[in-house]
């Protein structure tokens, strides 16, 4: 692990209806639905020390308009977790409200791919610290609108554009390990930081436990996002307390790699 930066272990609150789910590979006929409230899940969160959450309105995403604001306040009014939030936002005022509803960055994926005008204007007015920007792909080309469509874009032409144009923060989801436990895309990891070494990249999807997390910091990436793994109980939030512990004590002692230690 990098000891110059921190590595986020991020967990994933994805919404349809206001009810916490999961996809199977983002397809919309294969979700698993969970009881538990989105704000007590998120407060758990930030309970076990957990500093980010990443939150999707798959209703607005498949929509393309923001279907779950409620979800977003309550969740940024009782708790202090770095919020980003993304699905359905298509417009300036979109942005706007959701800054004001408490999201500290905005996940845009979708118009970036189809609208880069229009998304360089969003980085030029809201400040590229803003937005995270969601590299969601489907055999090395870009997928947009909740990954019901596959553009013609590759993942690295499309990073190359828009790190050009001031992006700072990326997490790029390989669908066809979404949701499945089959562990994260480590070789499009690699890929991707042997192109653009300085990019702030976080991974998505797959991950099965935390020996996946400590594989990930190693190869350099920035953070990652966790869903089913913590949903389904594959990980529990006391491992990541303990891996977050060690991590922190391993950089202060300067060592060069951090073990997860159960």
């Amino acid at each position: 692990m990098n000891n110059s930066f921190v590595f986020d272990i991020i967990p994933a609150i994805d919404l349809i209806d206001g009810h916490c789910v999961r996809l199977h590979q983002g397809n919309y006929e294969q979700q698993t639905r969970y009881d538990a409230d989105p704000l007590s899940i998120a407060q758990a969160f930030e309970d076990a020390g957990i500093r980010r959450l990443h939150l999707v309105d798959l209703d607005g995403a498949r929509l393309r308009k923001v279907q779950n604001w409620a979800v977003l306040e309550r969740i940024a009014q009782h708790t202090r977790l770095i919020i980003d939030f993304g699905g359905g936002i298509t417009q300036a005022s979109d942005i706007r409200r959701a800054l004001d509803s408490g999201a500290s960055l905005i996940t845009v994926g979708s118009i970036a791919v189809k609208q880069p005008s229009l998304f360089q204007q969003w980085l030029e007015q809201f400040g590229p610290e803003k937005f995270l920007l969601g590299a969601d792909v489907k055999n090395d080309y870009i997928a947009i609108h909740g990954w019901q469509e596959t553009s013609s874009v590759s993942i690295i032409d499309f990073l190359h554009v828009q790190l050009q144009m001031g992006v700072r923060q990326v997490f790029c989801t390989d669908i066809s390990r979404d949701g499945t436990l089959r562990g994260p895309a480590f070789d499009l990891y690699e890929t991707l930081l042997q192109a653009f070494p300085s990019i702030h990249l976080i991974a998505s999807g797959g991950v099965r436990d935390m020996h996946d997390i400590t594989q990930l910091s190693r190869l350099g990436l920035r953070g990652v996002i966790i869903g089913k793994a913590l949903f389904e109980g594959r990980i529990q939030l006391s491992e990541i307390q303990a891996w977050m512990a060690n991590a922190t004590k391993t950089a202060s002692t300067g060592h060069s790699s951090t073990e997860f230690q159960p």
